[in-house]
């Protein structure tokens, strides 16, 4: 069997990023030939340090464990045939690990699913953020043997820095992603998912949000996850924190699914993850007309696209005033997801890209 090293940051089944880009893969590639190890530097006890406020004696201990790590996966790359690197080897401005990969006998790919040459660290962290050096992107690219980009802005980007780019979509493992039966309720929810980074991005829908509770009252309620210490009082929302084991339960909970964009740079390279987890689960999707979003949504047909508050009042009214669009736009928009974003449609990619890689 050929063998893939996976480098990534966070352990299995953990990162949204990773799961739904190459961990849901794994056991297709070794289906066909490619043996998988995934090599993290972020445990379960360092998560409950590294997106908060202080803690920076323990951040330190993270920072050597983590080059420590590295330093073995170096040992590993030469015993390997794909080194398949996600992002970033170290979240510094060092591209010392990466370098030492791509000059091991193994091919690498780098592979990643925003636009990460533009600077963004979280709040819990901006005093550290002279360490990190978004810029160093374009040497990963130009490291590479291979770069699989998340949509076809980002392979934009990258193709300004190597010429062998592959557009390989962010995708829904739809065998898995089946909406969980829930006891109906009268009261229409409108849920939104995403992190404790992505949270000011829901804040974009509070407007409107606050009309909308003006108009229906107690018929209809908001619901946030993935930022379990997210407060919304007037709104009567208490985020709650994310969870694998829970996920498909909290997301079927929702009649309504939103995913508000600014109309940025940034925005612009995202993979549209958190739209097309509602759409798999047959939830009626509004999506920002931005970036990839405009690919996935035919506005009308599968879901809507809305921009300005008038139009997501709007919008959003019919949802709540039709069950039947609810469930019309759910439908189309599932069909969706299989046919051109699930697993099942693009795993040939993978298994693809890597046989040509190494011939």
């Amino acid at each position: 069997m050929k063998k893939v090293l996976f480098i990534a940051s966070h352990r299995k089944d953990r990162a949204p990023g990773q799961r739904f880009r190459f961990e849901q893969y794994f056991d297709f590639l070794e289906q066909h030939g490619f043996q998988c190890e995934l090599q993290y530097i972020v445990s379960a006890e360092d998560d409950k340090i590294l997106y908060r406020q202080g803690n920076y004696l323990r951040k330190m201990f993270f920072a050597l464990r983590a080059n420590w790590k590295r330093f073995q996966n170096i040992r590993q790359a030469n015993q390997s045939d794909i080194i398949f690197l996600f992002r970033e080897a170290l979240m510094t401005r060092s591209t010392f690990f990466e370098r030492q990969f791509a000059r091991s006998k193994a091919k690498m790919v780098f592979d990643f699913d925003d636009a990460i040459w533009l600077s963004n660290v979280s709040d819990a962290n901006k005093r550290f953020s002279w360490l990190k050096n978004a810029g160093k992107t374009e040497d990963l690219i130009a490291l590479s043997d291979m770069i699989f980009a998340g949509n076809e802005y980002l392979a934009n980007y990258a193709s300004g820095f190597n010429k062998h780019v592959k557009i390989v979509p962010t995708t829904i493992d739809t065998e898995e992603y089946q909406r969980v039966p829930l006891e109906k309720e009268s009261t229409i929810t409108i849920g939104w998912s995403g992190s404790i980074t992505t949270i000011q991005h829901f804040e974009y829908a509070l407007p409107y949000l606050k009309k909308l509770r003006d108009t229906y009252g107690d018929r209809i309620r908001f619901k946030v996850i993935g930022d379990g210490s997210y407060r919304n009082e007037e709104l009567d929302i208490t985020g709650i924190g994310w969870s694998k084991k829970d996920e498909l339960k909290e997301l079927s909970s929702f009649d309504i699914g939103i995913m508000p964009l600014p109309d940025d740079e940034w925005a612009k390279g995202k993979c549209g993850l958190k739209g097309l987890q509602y759409m798999a689960l047959e939830i009626p999707t509004l999506m920002s007309p931005v970036g990839v979003n405009t690919r996935i949504i035919k506005d009308g047909e599968n879901g809507f696209l809305v921009d300005t508050e008038e139009e997501w009042i709007s919008k959003l009214s019919q949802l709540i005033e039709s069950e039947t669009l609810r469930k019309q736009l759910g439908k189309a928009a599932r069909e969706t997801v299989v046919k051109e974003y699930s697993v099942e449609a693009n795993k040939e990619l993978y298994l693809k890209y890597f046989t040509e890689l190494l011939a």
